[in-house]
């Protein structure tokens, strides 16, 4: 099966409320307009910071100070393994562009279950909703 390894950032701003983007049509049906958490693969020669700094830049124009690794997926979607390492990110940049994404919102920990989550997001959302993500 291919493998494929990703990195993503829960993106938390100075209200406590973390970012979620919704992905738009893509080549699986199975995660076109599902949420997630914004990030992307990791290229050759990267480390999993340089990957994300470089996906959020590209993906919604925003800076952010990256923290803690907060989960680990291990995933088997029909047509590929997912590899993903998610670390908490604290939001520095003021504005936001949707560059890829159909939709973004803006969400306290309390309010993450009522989205439609890829199946390899929603364990990490369930994690949100059920730990306090905010503590250092």
């Amino acid at each position: 099966m291919k493998q494929i390894k990703t990195v993503a950032g829960i993106v938390y701003n100075s209200e406590n409320k973390i970012l979620c983007t919704l992905r738009d049509k893509g080549k699986y049906e199975y995660v076109s307009f599902k949420w997630e958490f914004p990030g992307g693969k990791v290229e050759e020669g990267e480390t999993p910071h340089q990957t994300l700094k470089r996906e959020l830049m590209e993906e919604l124009e925003i800076e952010v100070e990256i923290g803690d690794k907060f989960f680990q997926v291990e995933h088997d979607y029909p047509d590929f393994h997912l590899s993903m390492q998610l670390y908490k990110c604290v939001l520095i940049s003021k504005n936001l562009k949707q560059n890829v994404h159909k939709g973004i919102k803006w969400l306290a920990p309390e309010e993450i279950l009522n989205l439609d989550w890829a199946e390899a997001d929603l364990p990490v959302a369930k994690a949100i909703y059920n730990e306090n993500v905010f503590e250092k």
